[in-house]
């Protein structure tokens, strides 16, 4: 039986699903769809069936053949593993031509502790607070003459960059209102094939069984990066679209004892539904860190994929998904991985130090005292997720054990 609690969410994503479910004018609030009962929790289940076991006749998504170009008869997932969130083909608008405020003035409408997502490009950094993409999912946008594509699936935790720069074309994304696994479902405008926000992977159309390139993207809080970047410029909320940017209507959805919302899959017990885990994906092998570990430990040195990587951890970024409003959540941290250079990190007196040099570094893997002051790690592609979700999508993840 549901408890008091999650029937109040429940109403509450009724009446503001705007990731994932709501289709609305850029004048008008979110509509109001109906919500699913969330699935029990059952055993772990294999990984997905491969493309060549997929029926060649299976029908498309309810309503997809009306609404979309796409070559349904190209698929390597279940069409049977694909809900509808409520909306329509870009009932959540995604954002086509975004603009810009400094930080002086986004300082006025973005709390200290909030958490944003950050992209650098050659030294040009952008945010993107998460009180905006919460609401649209997807920008598209152009960083230092880099496109790229920052999306966000709330219910999931998954905040992505991709490279729009496909097969000689420069590729759109909007929202096609479905999910796998509670994961958005992105399609480009150009060819119409979907796209799994959460793996980059192409899964129905033209792109079946291809991959977008990912582009490294932190989610961090406005304060870090102000400090980090005071030249760097913000997402502004001025987006065409009349919102209530900086609420949150997914209020106590990431409660770790609550199950996941419009999850139609097997649970892999290791972890909580709910946890929260950075993964890194290289040469074939995943692993997760979750933030239970990470808050403990402040520093994760490991080997992926033959690769020797580090995870940071800091306080002070905010949960965009507890609170009614994004600047109340609580404190859950941030953390990024970097390529470690051959070093080992351990954490001395609250700082990040080398063991090597004992220079100190702070969470956008620069040193900022020492021997090394000065010098950069270099970013590696890192994902926030729910565990549910990405557990779903890979199966075989590690997860990190200090």
């Amino acid at each position: 039986m549901f408890s008091l609690r999650w029937i109040v969410i429940s109403l509450i994503l009724s009446l503001g699903l705007a990731a994932c479910t709501s289709a609305a004018s850029p004048t008008e609030s979110p509509a109001e769809p109906s919500v699913p009962e969330v699935a029990p929790v059952e055993e772990a289940s294999p990984a997905p069936p491969a493309a060549e076991e997929l029926p060649a006749d299976e029908p498309p998504p309810t309503g997809a053949a009306a609404q979309f170009s796409t070559d349904f008869s190209k698929h390597s997932v279940s069409y049977g593993d694909i809900l509808s969130g409520g909306p329509p083909k870009d009932g959540i608008p995604a954002i086509d031509a975004p603009s810009y405020v400094s930080i002086e003035e986004a300082n006025e409408w973005i709390n200290d502790i909030e958490p944003i997502v950050a992209v650098e490009v050659d030294g040009v950094a952008r945010a993107y607070p998460l009180q905006v993409l919460t609401w649209h999912e997807i920008v598209n946008d152009e960083l230092n003459n880099k496109p790229l594509s920052v999306s966000f699936c709330p219910l999931c935790n998954t905040a992505i960059a991709f490279e729009r720069e496909f097969d000689g074309q420069v590729l759109d994304f909007g929202t096609t209102g479905r999910l796998r696994y509670s994961n958005l479902i992105m399609y480009d405008r150009q060819t119409e094939t979907w796209w799994q926000q959460a793996t980059g992977d192409g899964i129905a159309g033209e792109y079946t069984n291809e991959q977008l390139t990912f582009y490294p993207a932190a989610m961090i809080s406005w304060a870090d990066f102000k400090s980090q970047y005071p030249d760097g410029d913000v997402l502004s909320k001025d987006t065409g679209f009349n919102r209530s940017y900086g609420r949150n209507p997914y209020a106590g959805y990431d409660d770790i004892s609550q199950r996941p919302f419009l999850f139609d899959g097997d649970y892999d017990d290791q972890l909580p539904p709910m946890e929260r885990v950075l993964t890194v994906e290289l040469n074939d092998e995943t692993v997760a860190y979750t933030y239970t570990v990470l808050e403990d430990k402040n520093v994760a040195n490991d080997l992926v994929g033959g690769e020797s990587i580090v995870v940071f951890w800091a306080e002070g970024t905010a949960s965009a998904l507890d609170e009614g409003s994004i600047a109340s959540g609580r404190d859950v941290g941030a953390a990024v991985a970097y390529a470690s250079g051959g070093k080992n990190f351990l954490v001395d007196n609250s700082l990040i130090k080398d063991e090597e040099t004992s220079s100190t570094w702070n969470i956008f893997g620069e040193a900022i005292d020492g021997e090394l002051k000065g010098e950069s790690l270099s970013p590696v592609v890192a994902v926030n997720h729910f565990w549910f979700s990405w557990a779903a999508f890979k199966p075989e993840t590690r997860i990190y054990q200090p």
